[in-house]
């Protein structure tokens, strides 16, 4: 069987009786058998429910009474509830435990009959840049040798790289669909704040938090978006606006205002390669009829200090329900109630979870609230204002997805801090609320796929899609 890249290739395929479901789900399930052990990117495999639901979903196709999605062999990140499945985000502390109820994302692509293979590997509680902080281990990169996959959704990057399924869902709170797709040579999607429902999300933190599509083409991405957005009455954080077609990825203009920031394009930590290929994409927009210009950002050095200490607030508190009591892991031999609680969290959250919950602590205490928590509430603020003046005036903001490519696993573990700087260009549309997509642009001179980024106006999917699309070459 040929590898497809795009929903509608296969579903060209099912209606002209070419292939079948069940076909499908049998390919994708042989590349799982045949890679996953080396990569590590599904941590559950969902074989004899897959092909049960590919016979449906064939059935539906000759009836001619079919969903959008049918074809659609999806993997979801282990932060996503999918009923009467386990559910771990990549720890410890939920060994053991199964989803109450589909959340709304993994629901909506249900009912448009795509085919949910696997739960797929993940930094836990989405904490991470690299998806070495699991509690199943790390997700190696398809290419190169022992490279990272990014994080935290690189479990769901990989799956589709190594064509173990067509797309997955993952969440991205500072850039964790995004960098894994940049690293993975793929297309990832971080929709508008509130544009799909969080629930049924295991929460990192909540005002950040977005669930979004990881696919090989940007039509698949589109589509994701179009069935698992909108309204939702057990979300009221999610927007009630209308979901737009996005899947007709018809551009509005011939020609954009196109604004990179100065200070990404030309910082010295930007490997030579990603800068060199950066370049190339802004000289081919131009060369298109676009106008690109230079902007600056001069808060761009708060991007990540701004970003850290409000996840790591939100994190200290969304993660303080996980203590042993109701469900999961729980520390043997503990005689006494807070001996208990400190037992369960200390041997079953990871060394990163640990240290952002402390962090997170730490800035929300008494004594520092307002030097810290108050202080990035207020630049979050600012950061949000200067960003929407610039697109008053520009109709994107590009840059690179990421500083480098993908490195080797266990080259950043050392030293935190050189690993949250692979953020840097990523978390402002987090900071911000706004949508942002990494599509790929390219390899470095070792063959390690580069990214790049284009961000939106608050609730503008369908021209950031369309514009994406048209300029993927």
């Amino acid at each position: 069987m040929k590898n497809y890249s795009t929903l509608r290739e296969i579903q060209k395929d099912l209606l002209a009786g070419t292939i079948t479901c069940r076909q499908l789900v049998e390919f994708y399930l042989k590349n799982i058998d045949e890679k996953n052990l080396k990569l590590n990117a599904f941590v559950s495999v969902y074989a004899e429910e897959s092909l049960q639901k590919a016979d449906e979903v064939d059935l539906k196709i000759k009836s001619g009474n079919y969903g959008k999605l049918a074809g659609m062999v999806l993997g979801i990140k282990d932060l996503l509830c999918y009923k009467d499945h386990p559910v771990s985000a990549g720890s410890k502390i939920l060994d053991g435990f199964e989803a109450q109820f589909n959340g709304t994302a993994v629901q909506r692509v249900l009912d448009e009959d795509a085919i949910i293979i696997g739960r797929q590997n993940c930094d836990e509680f989405g904490m991470g840049s690299t998806n070495e902080n699991s509690n199943f281990g790390p997700v190696l990169n398809a290419v190169g040798d022992h490279r990272v996959a990014g994080g935290s959704s690189g479990g769901s990057a990989v799956a589709v790289q190594a064509d173990m399924c067509l797309a997955s869902l993952g969440t991205d709170t500072g850039g964790s669909v995004r960098m894994p797709a940049g690293f993975c040579g793929l297309v990832g999607l971080k929709p508008t704040y509130s544009r799909v429902s969080r629930w049924g999300l295991i929460a990192y933190a909540s005002s950040f938090d977005c669930i979004g599509p990881i696919t090989k083409s940007v039509e698949d991405s589109a589509i994701l978006l179009e069935v698992i957005a909108g309204s939702d009455e057990q979300d009221s954080t999610v927007s009630t606006k209308e979901v737009e077609a996005y899947s007709e990825l018809v551009p509005e203009k011939k020609s954009y205002k196109i604004a990179y920031l100065r200070e990404a394009v030309e910082s010295e930590g930007l490997q030579p390669e990603v800068k060199a290929a950066t370049i190339a994409k802004l000289d081919f927009l131009k060369s298109q009829g676009h106008t690109v210009e230079a902007v600056d950002f001069p808060l761009i050095k708060h991007f990540l200090p701004t970003y850290y200490i409000l996840t790591t607030a939100e994190s200290s508190s969304n993660l303080s329900r996980f203590d042993g009591v109701k469900y999961g892991f729980r520390a043997a031999n503990s005689k006494e109630l807070i001996t208990m609680y400190k037992k369960t969290r200390s041997e079953a959250f990871r060394n990163e979870t640990r240290r952002r919950i402390m962090l997170g602590t730490f800035v929300l205490s008494a004594s520092y609230y307002d030097a810290y928590y108050t202080k990035a509430q207020k630049v979050r603020r600012l950061v949000k204002e200067y960003t929407d003046s610039l697109l008053e005036n520009y109709d994107f903001l590009v840059c690179p997805t990421t500083p480098t490519t993908a490195y080797k696993i266990g080259e950043k573990t050392a030293d935190p801090i050189q690993m949250y700087l692979g953020d840097l260009f990523t978390v402002q549309a987090n900071v911000v609320g706004l949508p942002a997509i990494s599509i790929p642009n390219g390899e470095d001179n070792e063959g390690m796929p580069i990214g790049f980024q284009i961000m939106a106006g608050a609730f503008q999917e369908k021209e950031l899609l369309a514009f994406s699309n048209a300029i993927l070459v």
